[in-house]
């Protein structure tokens, strides 16, 4: 017997892996995604999947054909300086009492691929090409009004449609996300043996870093300062992305001189960042992810948190029949680990782009702490 009707509104790495979360409970759930097809709804080249976000999935039966295509990393990560020395090893944390590794990547297709195949085979529906025009939600449920005119009731509307959600108004009115004053290139490249775990380069200006992907996959990324609004064509990127590399040595030179060269290889995306107040639900209406709490990626938890949040509102979906309770205890079981993950990710991106700001901050040991409040329970 079914506990009720879920529509979510976006098809990302948090709208399906609540999807999956609320069958296994007993809700129908159909997903609604304005793209055409799972791959329009990618963006991006690879993912990091930290030991708590390999945990969410492992409880939704998505962590072990994550580790099997991906790479599992015996360590979170390694700082290098501009010319490829040794600084410090990063050796994050396991979750206690799991096989779980530290860290695994991913590319994101293989991730996206994996989530939808699961939500399909616990009984979700998704419909690409859609989305709603207008919600109203009342004392029996929201309705729901969609692009092709069509329109039904349900119980409850999870938004799990980004950091520009067209739900959040709904639930808390007019906001824009934070431009961080930074930006990111990102590539596949090749993965070398040295890239057993995320590697990081820090620069005169910027941090440039490595992350596995795959047996023979990793991808390249390289953080820098870039005034908003700021535009670069396509065609224009791997100039400007080795330019700004000149000063490093070692595998990001290595880089630089052998696998910037194709345009459209390379993903540029602006660093934004946001977490809205509590409570993160109005009625029948309730936020997840990028729509309550974009991070930028110096962490890489935005996808586990959002993978997080998913698990935390099935659950309390799941043992409470007044929904008021369920999305009650759901914020409170999210908001102040997302806080802390946001914040954190904040201040590692104002050393990078300004140290001598920064006086005395230690990035690496900010980066342990967070690691290990991510394995406590949640």
């Amino acid at each position: 017997m079914s506990r009720g009707s879920v529509l979510i509104v976006g098809g990302g790495i948090g709208g399906l892996s609540t999807a999956i979360a609320l069958r296994n409970v007993g809700y129908d759930v159909n997903v609604v995604e304005i793209q055409e097809d799972l791959h329009s709804s990618v963006f991006g080249v690879g993912i990091i999947q930290p030991m708590n976000a390999l945990r969410a999935l492992d409880a939704i039966g998505c962590a072990q054909p994550c580790l099997d295509v991906g790479f599992a990393a015996p360590a979170w990560g390694r700082m290098l300086d501009v010319d490829g020395g040794f600084i410090c090893d990063m050796p994050g944390t396991r979750v206690p009492g799991s096989d779980l590794p530290p860290m695994n990547g991913v590319t994101r297709p293989q991730l996206h691929k994996i989530l939808t195949g699961k939500a399909l085979e616990v009984g979700a529906t998704i419909e690409y090409g859609k989305t709603f025009t207008e919600l109203s939600d009342g004392p029996g449920g929201v309705e729901v009004v969609y692009i092709d005119g069509t329109r039904n009731t349900v119980d409850f509307v999870v938004g799990a449609d980004g950091v520009y959600s067209k739900v959040r108004p709904y639930v808390l009115g007019e906001m824009k996300p934070v431009y961080l004053g930074q930006s990111a290139f990102r590539v596949n490249i090749p993965r070398l043996p040295e890239i057993d775990r995320i590697i990081l380069q820090k620069g005169p200006e910027g941090m440039a870093g490595f992350v596995p992907i795959g047996p023979d996959l990793a991808y390249f990324f390289y953080n820098t300062t870039w005034a908003e609004g700021r535009w670069l064509e396509q065609a224009d990127m791997p100039a400007v992305l080795r330019e700004m590399l000149a000063p490093f040595g070692g595998m990001t030179a290595e880089v630089r001189d052998h696998h910037i060269d194709d345009p459209a290889g390379l993903v540029f995306r602006p660093e934004e960042w946001l977490i809205a107040p509590a409570p993160w639900h109005r009625g029948r209406i309730v936020l997840i992810g990028d729509a309550v709490h974009a991070v930028t990626p110096h962490l890489g938890q935005g996808a586990a948190q959002a993978i997080e949040d998913g698990i935390v509102l099935a659950d309390a979906l799941g043992k409470h029949d007044d929904h008021e309770a369920a999305f009650t205890e759901y914020t409170g079981r999210r908001y102040d680990r997302c806080k802390l993950i946001v914040e954190t990710c904040v201040n590692i991106a104002r050393w990078e782009m300004d140290p001598a700001a920064m006086e005395g901050y230690d990035n690496t040991a900010e980066t342990q702490h967070v690691l290990e409040e991510m394995v406590q329970p949640i």
